[in-house]
């Protein structure tokens, strides 16, 4: 008796095993899946040998095509490149979804909370209520660029002062209050002294959140009862040291501004409006405390991390291409003139200016695995059928590295995105780099301005150089986003002699 039972349980293992190997009817090709486990060993193979997550996608597009079907624990993930799929993708709005999954609700109280990560009717509505009330706040006009100026022109002091004192200046951390100003003002409706140590501390928290899972959620994602084995490498222990601070800090905040006696009637900041919503009779169901949370971190991470990596890379270009900070500094000079800092009406007549800036975002391309979406029914795409609920990753990186289209991607060359006469900026259909769509990044249009102003005033300001005995790396950290290594300026005063 017990044999034959003990035949039965291996007989269905077997047909268990050949069942989960299979692949979905016309799924895109890729690596061959192991029962259970999938194509995990080779992907976390690849990523170990190449060294980045963005890199083992193009070798697997190198050897199966641009569009390639991998499974990861039971999760199936489909990596698009090239122009063409990538266009066919965003125009589907099947693919408008966002992953679900035990890291993805990790970091919202175990619920799908906020609007980065979200989709269906009650994302609409965060959506619509976050957009609509940033654009009454100013964001994308005259005054909230005045917001950014005024933070530019405080950190140029800050940084003017501490260069006469003969400091140096770390650019993982010196600018990071400043940009939290910037989104702060927006949020909470205040601001904080440079010299904030917390507002330093709650940067660096945000920065680390998006180095210890890759974007896809990692293997967390896959095997949530990883947590309970190996809770420090599975990214469970250091994630959640990191959630945890981020969370009291911003209840702390609502709290306060919720006890404001004037808090009822105001809508000057997020969070008030936010609570306006919520005081309503009639208020939808998604206006709850942990969503305003879970919404404040997405704004949170969705802008401070792309301005910081963005200028911690422009800065870190300039130092090894020193002739084009000095045209850029000519072109400073000529147009803006050493009484006055950079303002965002100076924009349009500093071209090279911004082309420099657009040409760092694209050869470090910051999210170079783009914004994860999912499958939110079947659907086909260029011939291939993605299940519902896969994982769907543009590889923006194959864009922006594109050698067909740039001829020499690996070149840093600002003009590529100037006119023949260097008079006019060209824009280029394969440079996204927040994405596109409905789910296109929330923070670019405060990305793009704080940036400009940051970078242009600096450097205005200032001539870098480096104060380490060698050049940093050029190479990223790997994450959610590619971050610059650590390094140290040295500022020389250019506008006080």
């Amino acid at each position: 008796m017990w044999n034959g039972a003990l035949i039965a349980i291996v007989v269905l293992a077997i047909l268990y095993c050949i069942w989960d190997a299979r692949k979905p009817k016309r799924f895109p090709p890729g690596p061959i899946w192991l029962p259970l486990i999938g194509s995990g060993l080779v992907v976390l193979q690849l990523v170990r040998s190449l060294q980045y997550f963005h890199l083992m996608c193009i070798a697997l597009c190198q050897r199966y095509g641009p569009i390639v079907g991998v499974r990861f624990g039971q999760d199936r993930i489909v990596v698009v490149s090239g122009r063409e799929a990538i266009r066919a993708m965003y125009a589907k709005e099947q693919f408008d979804g966002r992953p679900d999954g035990y890291f993805f609700r990790m970091r919202s109280f175990g619920q799908r909370l906020g609007v980065a990560l979200t989709d269906g009717p009650s994302w609409e509505v965060q959506r619509k209520f976050a957009v609509r009330t940033m654009k009454q706040l100013g964001m994308g006009r005259n005054e909230f660029q005045r917001v950014i100026e005024r933070e530019v022109v405080e950190l140029v002091e800050a940084f003017r002062r501490r260069a006469a004192a003969g400091e140096t200046f770390p650019m993982s951390s010196s600018m990071d209050v400043a940009l939290l100003n910037v989104l702060w003002v927006l949020l909470a409706g205040q601001r904080f002294e440079l010299e904030n140590e917390r507002l330093g501390w709650l940067a660096d928290t945000i920065h680390q959140t998006f180095h210890v899972i890759d974007v896809s959620g990692g293997t967390l994602n896959r095997f949530p009862w990883l947590r309970f084995v190996c809770p420090e490498s599975s990214g469970y222990g250091p994630m959640l040291r990191l959630l945890k601070p981020l969370w009291g800090f911003l209840e702390e905040t609502i709290e306060a501004i919720r006890k404001n006696p004037h808090c009822p009637n105001r809508r000057d900041s997020l969070i008030s409006a936010f609570l306006v919503e919520m005081s309503r009779a009639e208020h939808h169901v998604s206006f709850t405390d942990s969503q305003l949370v879970s919404l404040c971190l997405d704004l949170f991470q969705a802008s401070i991390e792309t301005i910081s990596s963005v200028l911690g890379f422009a800065f870190l270009y300039m130092l090894h291409y020193p002739d084009v900070m000095r045209r850029v500094q000519q072109e400073l000079a000529a147009v803006v003139g050493p009484e006055r800092l950079p303002t965002a009406n100076d924009r349009p007549q500093l071209p090279y200016t911004e082309a420099v800036i657009l040409e760092v975002e694209r050869i470090a391309t910051i999210v170079p695995g783009g914004l994860v979406h999912r499958a939110m029914e079947d659907v086909e795409l260029c011939g291939y059928q993605i299940p519902k609920d896969a994982i769907v990753l543009p590889l923006l990186y194959s864009l922006q590295m594109d050698a067909k289209y740039w001829t020499d991607p690996g070149v840093f060359r600002p003009d590529r995105f100037l006119t023949a006469e260097g008079d006019r900026v060209v824009q280029h259909d394969l440079f996204i780099p927040f994405g596109a769509g409905r789910r296109r990044c929330l923070g670019e249009a405060l990305a793009k301005p704080a940036v400009f102003l940051f970078f242009s005033a600096i450097l205005h300001s200032f001539t870098i150089e480096c104060a380490d005995k060698e050049l940093p790396s050029l190479r990223g950290v790997d994450g959610i986003t590619l971050s610059p290594q650590p390094y140290t300026l040295r500022l020389l005063d250019r506008l006080s002699r």
